[in-house]
């Protein structure tokens, strides 16, 4: 159960922060926060970061073993970085509409894929 719990977390985690850091380009293009000033924009952008910190501390602190969690550090870090990569492109595709899913993203995919396997092979 931790391990779909930290999952998940990561997953919320993980959509906050891409729209904490690419959300004001999106708002942007929608001509909502065009003429904000970049202290503004950063103002805004900390306080969704402070959305994604409340689920991605959780999520490591319940996915750790050293909280009788399932996973060590270095598979935590490639989990997030596996579900960060993947939030990403689903919110670029769907939200951002930048782009289409092509044969070299299945390729990346399938390195992260190799990555994770050998990040838990003993």
């Amino acid at each position: 159960m931790k391990t779909i719990y930290t999952i998940l977390l990561l997953v919320v985690s993980n959509i906050f922060m891409t729209f904490a850091w690419y959300g004001n380009l999106k708002l942007t293009d929608m001509g909502i926060i065009k003429d904000w000033p970049l202290i503004l924009i950063i103002l805004a952008s900390w306080g969704v970061a402070l959305l994604e910190y409340s689920f991605m501390v959780p999520a490591n602190r319940i996915g750790s073993e050293v909280n009788g969690g399932p996973f060590t550090l270095v598979q935590l870090k490639v989990i997030q970085e596996v579900v960060s990569l993947i939030v990403f492109m689903v919110i670029t595709i769907k939200v951002f509409k930048m782009g289409e899913f092509s044969w070299n993203h299945m390729i990346g995919f399938f390195f992260l894929v190799l990555a994770v396997y050998f990040c838990f092979k003993k």
